[in-house]
């Protein structure tokens, strides 16, 4: 399975990759952040990473998953630095055969993703 990972400052502007023509589904997500972050108005997120290890924890937990959901790709944004409300924090697309491989290894991924990779989020309160 080919995996690309993004982790930067940069705005994530979702894009969709060409895919060969056996991939019949195509699954996305994005992750916006809201304007409450435990019962509490706030105005932004700061996320902050270890970069090359979450880099390798990401590459590797899609690798175990796909040998249970095979896919053809993933592409992975996720944004560090400080995230204002309404705006993107992460982006997955997964190409798969099908669609629900895709939809599995997406949803499977975002869980471990949240418990696995050293990526933090703190927030700011809106005044």
């Amino acid at each position: 399975m080919y995996i690309e990972i993004s982790i930067s400052t940069a705005l994530i502007t979702p894009t969709t990759p060409p895919a060969p023509d056996d991939v019949g589904a195509l699954a996305t997500f994005t992750g916006l952040v809201r304007n409450l972050e435990n019962n509490q108005p706030i105005s932004a997120l700061v996320y902050e990473a270890y970069q090359p290890m979450a880099e390798t924890i990401i590459r590797r937990l899609l690798s175990e998953l796909a040998s249970e959901h095979p896919c053809h790709a993933v592409y992975v944004q996720h944004r560090i630095g400080t995230i204002p409300v309404g705006q993107a924090a992460i982006h997955i697309t997964v190409q798969a055969k099908h669609r629900a491989p895709a939809f599995a290894l997406l949803a499977a991924f975002m869980d471990r993703l949240k418990l696995d990779v050293p990526i933090w989020k703190t927030d700011i309160l809106t005044a």
